[in-house]
């Protein structure tokens, strides 16, 4: 009988030890070996949607969200298209949507044209999380994770005020109208530039392409020789910008205060080219989602809403922040 019992529970454990190892392969670097997920031997299954898989924003929101899978025993996989664009985000989201994961971390990369395919994903039964970008209506999501942007967007004007002598034409180049966070940082820093006296000539865009920024940074020194400040609103608008002011030889001239805080851009801050940034802090957005879309799996309370911090970086302060730098790889 001892042994028969024995059989069993060997039998049993092989099975359990086989149920474990039978999920499919996802860039995660693989289960904790605690608890499951959902504490009951199920392993959820989600994808992060990125903006653009290029940036370094994503990258390390990806970090974060993959050190939060890894602890909850959850198979995350990463996505995102190769530009910031509807066109090619849709079909993303529907591709992982066919695939019916638990839940998505999604970076809408529309306020208005990712609604119906994110909504879709939702009514089939996938659990949404916005991290960073939002929807004109993010009913559908059980939660909303981003920085303050519009907060952001008035510091930056604050600083580039400071570093310009409270005087002179400033202007801000951004990604292209319809993205929620740069939207509300050109709103920000038009409010902060505005309440400080500047002389703002507006913003332009370059959608989320360095040789564009840099081509609009070029032209407006053409018409603005004067020009004493720029605020780049997004990563790869800040490199443009940078690049912008070295071919006109106006590195030395114009102030610039960019938003985020990939390597290429510390390295600007550590030449000079750029003079503060903006930092976010993604690696807490990516884990506050998975963990935000583990409670909604879970019937647990989830926050509707969170607001994650940011960081002024200069390079005199920038050994203190190194925390707040945005990686390229985990």
């Amino acid at each position: 009988m001892r042994k028969w019992i024995a059989a069993i529970c060997v039998a049993a454990l092989a099975a359990g030890v086989a149920a474990c190892g039978s999920d499919n392969n996802s860039s995660s670097s693989g289960a904790s070996s605690g608890s499951s997920s959902s504490g009951g031997g199920k392993k959820y299954k989600m994808t992060l949607i990125a903006g653009v898989k290029g940036d370094e924003f994503y990258l390390t929101m990806n970090c974060g969200a993959q050190a939060a899978a890894k602890a909850n025993n959850v198979s995350l996989d990463f996505q995102g298209p190769d530009e910031f664009d509807a066109s090619q985000q849709t079909p993303i989201v529907n591709a992982v949507a066919a695939k019916k994961p638990d839940a998505v971390l999604i970076a809408p990369t529309d306020t208005k044209a990712m609604y119906a395919p994110i909504k879709q994903m939702a009514a089939n039964g996938t659990k949404i999380v916005l991290v960073d970008t939002t929807l004109d209506d993010p009913s559908m999501a059980v939660s909303q994770i981003a920085s303050d942007n519009e907060k952001g967007g008035e510091a930056a004007a604050q600083e580039l005020t400071k570093l310009i002598g409270g005087k002179g034409k400033v202007m801000v180049v951004n990604v292209k109208p319809g993205i929620s966070t740069t939207d509300a940082r050109g709103k920000g820093f038009e409010t902060g530039a505005k309440a400080a006296g500047l002389d703002y000539l507006g913003q332009q865009y370059d959608d989320d392409d360095p040789a564009k920024a840099a081509a609009v940074v070029t032209a407006t020194l053409s018409k603005h020789p004067d020009l004493k400040g720029i605020f780049a609103a997004n990563l790869f608008s800040a490199e443009g910008a940078a690049s912008g002011l070295k071919q006109a030889g106006k590195q030395n001239a114009v102030k610039i205060v960019g938003f985020d805080a990939g390597p290429k851009q510390v390295e600007d801050l550590k030449a000079g080219t750029v003079q503060a940034l903006i930092a976010q802090r993604p690696a807490e957005i990516g884990k506050d989602g998975v963990e935000q879309a583990l409670a909604a799996l879970g019937g647990k309370p989830v926050q509707k809403q969170i607001g994650t911090d940011f960081a002024v970086i200069t390079k005199d302060n920038l050994a203190q922040n190194q925390d707040a730098l945005y990686k390229s790889t985990c």
